[in-house]
């Protein structure tokens, strides 16, 4: 059970502190940490966890490299059902926490961090840039995750790489769907924004999953593999 739970609090750290910096430390720049800050807490969670937990389970933390890494050949997908379990049931108990906290707060209105898009939702992107942003997005992350991590990297830098990476996507991408890139990050906060955040769900289910698993794919055909260059 190590990895699993190493992979359950990954998961929890990662939406409770980068989901929190957005509900609770907020957006607007002027009185509050804005994108910018925001996509630096999402990154360095992911660094934190990253050498935290890396050395116990890889620190995947996120249900769409799992199967990019089974797409790479890199585990199983026996090994990966355990993986995704944990992740969907730390993004919860995560985004619960969250909720916990912030609702303890006379101004708060309701909002978790939730990814989406269309009018209303930050750029009032459309549902094509969405899924383009989340699948490109995800498949350029699960470049450097597997490129990071193979036999000829420098392991130590990894997780710095990983975790800046997930910042300038960040940057480039909050105001077009809030950034997911991870299907348990995008399932926590929904289930307690409820509305269009669980309606528009599927998307950040299903485009992180395509881009990981092609880029998982291009790896496994050695087109991109450093041992078979």
């Amino acid at each position: 059970m190590k990895k699993p739970l190493a992979e359950f609090i990954g998961t929890f750290t990662l939406v409770l502190l980068g989901c929190g910096a957005a509900v609770i430390a907020g957006a607007d720049g002027t009185t509050g940490i804005g994108l910018a800050g925001i996509s630096f807490a999402f990154g360095l969670a992911l660094i934190g966890m990253a050498y935290g937990i890396g050395p116990v389970s890889g620190c995947h933390i996120n249900p769409a490299v799992s199967l990019g890494a089974v797409a790479a050949g890199r585990m199983t997908i026996s090994e990966a059902i355990p993986y995704m379990i944990a992740q969907v049931a730390g993004a919860i108990a995560g985004a619960f926490v969250l909720w916990v906290i912030a609702s303890g707060s006379a101004g708060y209105e309701g909002g978790m961090g939730a990814n989406g898009w269309g009018t209303g939702y930050l750029g009032e992107y459309n549902m094509t840039s969405a899924f383009v942003f989340e699948v490109v997005a995800t498949f350029l992350f699960m470049v450097v995750i597997l490129g990071a991590t193979g036999k000829g990297a420098p392991a130590a830098m990894a997780g710095l790489a990983i975790g800046l990476a997930l910042v300038v996507i960040h940057l480039v991408g909050i105001n077009v769907t809030g950034v997911s890139v991870n299907p348990a990050r995008s399932i926590g906060p929904a289930l307690f924004a409820g509305g269009s955040a669980l309606a528009q769900l599927w998307l950040f289910i299903v485009a992180p999953i395509i881009g990981a698993v092609a880029a998982g794919a291009l790896f496994k055909s050695g087109l991109l593999d450093a041992d078979d260059a």
